[in-house]
Order: C-alpha cells, then sequence, then structure tokens
C-alpha cells in the first residue's frame, strides 16, 4: 500500500509564530534594559559620590593624623635629644663620682693622718700653753702684757695680704692690729709690710715711720682697703724685716699675721732667721718674734696641712725668737 508523503514547509505558520515570540521578546529585554538603564546608572552615580566623599573624609583624617603623628615625632625627636644630653651628663657624673669614690681611700687614709697630727699639736699646743702660763706667773716688772713681751722700741707688722685672710679675717685683723699698737703707747719707729716684703707707705720704704697718733690713724685707716699680691707664706716678710731693720742698737719686735704657711721647709726658715737675727747672748735675739694665728683654715679647709705647718713655724719661731704665739680659735 502506498503511503502518501506531507511535504514540509519551513517557513510554516507555526515557525513564523516562534520566530515573532523571539523577536518579541529580544525587543521586550530591550525596552526594558532601556527603561531601567537610567535608573542604575543614578544609582550606580550615587553610590560613587559618597565613596568618594567617604574617600575624601578618610583622606582628610589621615592627613591629619599624619600631621599629628609628624609632630607627634618632632616631639619625640626633641625629648630624644634632652634624654641623650642627659644621658651625657649622667655619664660625665658618674664619671666624677668613680673618681672620688677611688680616691675616697686615699682621702681617709689622710684625714687619719691629719686627725693624728692635730692630736699631737693639740697635744704640743697643750704643752706650750703650760709652759707659757708658769711663764707668765713670773713676769718682770713691765716687761710683759698679756704674756707678751713688749719691752721693744721698735715694731713692725708683717701682715699676710692673701685672699683668704681679706675675705675672712680681714675685719679681725684690724681689730688686732688696733690691740697691739695699744699695748705700745709710745715706740720710737713702726713699720707695716705684707707677707711678701712690700712697703704699706712707699714713702716710708727701707725706713722707720715716726710714730705719733696720726700715724697710727692713717695706718689703721690704709689697711682697710690694703692688698697687695700675697703667695699665704709669710717667710718673704719675716726675712726682708729682718735683714732690712736688724740693728745691735735696738730693740725690735716684729709681730706676723697670718693663717697659712703653703710652700717651703718650716727647719729652713728657722734656720735662715736664726742666721740673720743674731744673738746678743745665747738665749736673747735683738729682733722678737710674735704671731697671732687666724683660722680661716680651720673654717674653710680643715683638712689642708698648711693649717699645721703655719702654727707649727709660729711656734717655733716665737719660741727660738724670745716672742710669743697666738692662736685665735674663732672669726668674728
Amino acid at each position: 500500500m502506498r503511503r502518501n508523503r506531507r511535504d514540509i514547509q519551513v517557513f510554516s505558520l507555526s515557525f513564523l509564530d516562534v520566530v515573532s515570540c523571539g523577536f518579541g521578546a529580544i525587543i521586550l529585554l530591550l525596552v526594558i534594559s532601556q527603561f531601567s538603564e537610567p535608573r542604575v546608572v543614578e544609582q550606580m552615580n550615587h553610590q560613587m559620590e559618597r565613596r568618594i566623599e567617604t574617600l575624601n573624609k578618610e583622606k582628610n583624617e589621615i592627613r591629619k593624623q599624619t600631621l599629628f603623628l609628624r609632630q607627634l615625632l618632632y616631639k619625640k625627636k626633641d625629648r630624644l635629644t634632652e634624654l641623650q644630653k642627659r644621658i651625657s651628663s649622667l655619664q660625665g657624673e658618674l664619671k666624677t663620682i668613680q673618681g672620688k669614690y677611688e680616691t675616697a681611700k686615699t682621702e681617709q687614709e689622710a684625714k687619719k693622718i691629719i686627725a693624728q697630727k692635730l692630736h699631737t699639736a693639740r697635744q704640743e699646743l697643750t704643752e706650750e700653753m703650760k709652759r707659757l702660763q708658769r711663764k707668765a706667773l713670773r713676769p718682770p716688772a713691765n716687761s710683759l702684757i698679756g704674756g707678751i713681751p713688749v719691752d721693744s722700741e721698735y715694731i713692725i707688722f708683717v701682715i699676710d695680704t692673701s685672699g683668704s685672710m681679706q675675705r675672712f679675717a680681714w675685719p679681725l685683723v684690724r681689730k688686732k692690729m688696733k690691740e697691739v699698737l695699744a699695748i705700745y703707747p709710745r715706740v720710737k719707729g713702726i713699720q707695716v709690710m705684707n707677707d711678701m716684703g712690700n712697703y704699706m707707705f712707699s714713702q716710708y720704704e727701707g725706713r722707720w715711720i715716726p710714730d705719733s697718733p696720726a700715724r697710727r690713724r692713717a695706718i689703721l685707716s690704709v689697711l682697710s682697703s690694703w692688698a697687695p699680691f700675697s703667695n699665704s707664706s709669710p717667710v718673704e716678710g719675716i726675712t726682708a724685716a729682718i735683714h732690712r731693720f736688724y740693728a745691735s742698737n735696738k730693740k725690735i719686735s716684729i709681730y706676723v699675721l697670718g693663717d697659712d704657711f703653703s710652700k717651703g721647709s718650716i727647719q729652713a726658715v728657722l734656720d735662715e732667721v736664726k742666721r740673720l737675727n743674731r744673738s746678743i747672748r745665747p738665749g736673747q735675739q735683738r729682733v722678737r718674734i710674735h704671731a697671732i694665728g687666724f683660722p680661716v683654715l680651720i673654717k674653710e679647709a680643715p683638712s689642708s696641712p698648711n693649717l699645721f705647718r703655719f702654727a707649727n713655724l709660729m711656734r717655733r719661731l716665737a719660741e727660738e725668737n724670745g716672742g710669743c704665739f697666738v692662736g685665735l680659735n674663732r672669726l668674728p
């Protein structure tokens, strides 16, 4: 049996319907897409603007923080510099302290030696005071005042004009000068020199100043501002006074006012003075040497050995040259 075949048409109505539906869907999609695009773009622009604004705020905040941190960094650097300087200073102080610590043992040993010498000196002074007191109990008539021989006709003052004396003892020096002058109502001649052998009055250099109340007032007046150079040692003044004014026919007293003996040998000074101050007869010299010690070093430099050297030298000079040594115990 023969089967009838039906011809297939490509562009049948059903195909066209499908194609038409497809094109319609595409057109609808295009229409929908074109309709919603401005809204999406606007939303995106709005989001981008907000994002940009947020980023700008963050940028400004970061700038502020950067500026703050930079300022803080500068302050920290300045503080670091100060701390480094402080560390350097403390290191220097530490080295100084370490140096002092290293020398502490030596200083302690020196203090022990000085304390021993002070104890010995006190014992010697005590014995000397006892000896002088026994001697003072039997004074020849009109020859002693307060234990000091005042039988001289000429007096010479040898005064330490060093800075320590000027700063701490000068009012007391003027007072003691006035007291010494008072125990000699009348003498044949006066002279004033400093411990270097410089004269107070250049017009009377090498010769005696005539004694009078006016001359004494002038001496005390000039003394208030008299400050020639001094090396804190009375040796030059004492030897210059004996060498220039020694005379076998004159009774002379030298009064040494000082606080310090900074250099030289005590025995060498004693030998030189003994050579210059020749004896009239054994145990009696023409030039008496008295001394007044001012306690400046006791207050300002109690550990200085010059304190004991001065006291020892003056005590020996006074003892060997018919005088008296008076050590003052305090400043005004």
